[in-house]
């Protein structure tokens, strides 16, 4: 039977299932956090602010009046979202600073260089992050995963944390997620010399991030400096992108069906924002937050033994000891 105006009947139809996929992933994502919170007078540093949550909350931080250093490996794609940011927000204290954190050496150098240049640093976001790489070691022979997601922020922290302590009030975010409840620290092989599963490096690193954050926490109590652990959820960024999934055309047939249920990077750097200016955040000792809410992370997250077993280990592994009163400053 003839249908009048069938295919403006199914382009109607189609058009219609987009935007309520749309409105859906609008409301699954989340509210944004509390647009009137301001954080003028306050100078932040995001490490991997060149795409994905990090570059989000590096722009909202921007948007909200605080000094920008952006912390990133490509200064090349570092300047360009830069030159963005400094454009669209009327911020033009935004800066691009190389930090690679592959390498102790490049660490080092960024911190030297912004204590020179800051007297004051009131919020570290410990964003950057790998995620399955392929078998591998940084410029210092750690695993790719632990190296860059864990080694290389534990050292950027603690030579830090002088002037952090310094800037109290302050504040250190550090970015995990839930796949650290599928994570385990494996003492006998933290670098998984012996046995790499890609997969197993990426939930180690992560569950390495919350004892670290927990630890940090225990350490910072009483002197003003707020350590928290975000988890910005299911967000669609370009971290997945060593997946197998995503090298093959495999991706063109599973990626819708994860899209609607998938954040943006703008809702997902949300958690970041909050913990980083929100007053009921400012006591926060290595808590853990979900959607701008406290929960509960894995029982070995809550593991304290293993937790100053790995900040032992992370001290030597990335010669923390050289550097006395970093040291003395996170004891």
């Amino acid at each position: 039977m003839w249908v009048p105006n069938l295919p403006v009947t199914i382009i109607s139809a189609v058009a219609a299932s987009a935007g309520a996929l749309c409105i859906f992933k609008d409301m699954y994502g989340g509210p944004p956090y509390d647009r009137a919170v301001r954080a003028d007078n306050l100078t932040v540093v995001v490490t991997g602010a060149n795409s994905g949550i990090g570059r989000e909350a590096a722009w909202e931080f921007a948007w909200r009046g605080a000094k920008v250093f952006m912390a990133c490996r490509d200064m090349t794609r570092c300047e360009s979202v830069r030159r963005d940011m400094v454009l669209e927000t009327g911020n033009k204290y935004v800066y691009c600073r190389p930090c690679d954190l592959a390498s102790t050496a490049s660490i080092r150098q960024f911190v030297q260089r912004f204590k020179s240049e800051e007297p004051h640093l009131h919020v570290l976001v410990n964003n950057a992050a790998v995620m399955e790489t392929p078998k591998g070691v940084t410029k210092d022979g750690f695993e790719t995963q632990l190296g860059v997601n864990h080694m290389g922020h534990f050292l950027l922290t603690n030579l830090l944390l002088d002037t952090i302590k310094a800037s109290a009030p302050s504040r250190v975010v550090v970015v995990t997620c839930d796949t650290h409840r599928r994570g385990a620290i494996q003492t006998a092989d933290l670098n998984l010399d012996n046995k790499y599963e890609p997969a197993a490096a990426y939930a180690q690193s992560k569950l390495a991030n919350l004892l670290f954050a927990r630890e940090l926490g225990r350490r910072m109590l009483g002197t003003g400096v707020s350590v928290a652990a975000v988890d910005p959820g299911f967000t669609d960024t370009n971290i997945t992108r060593h997946l197998a999934m995503m090298k093959s055309i495999t991706r063109f047939l599973v990626y819708p069906i994860f899209w609607p249920v998938m954040k943006t990077a703008k809702i997902g750097s949300q958690v970041i924002v909050h913990a980083a200016l929100d007053p009921s955040v400012a006591d926060s000792a290595g808590d853990y937050y979900v959607d701008m809410k406290k929960a509960e992370p894995s029982k070995e997250a809550k593991d304290f033994e293993t937790a100053f077993w790995l900040w032992r280990v992370s001290s030597k592994w990335t010669r923390l000891e050289e550097h006395g009163p970093a040291v003395r400053a996170a004891a």
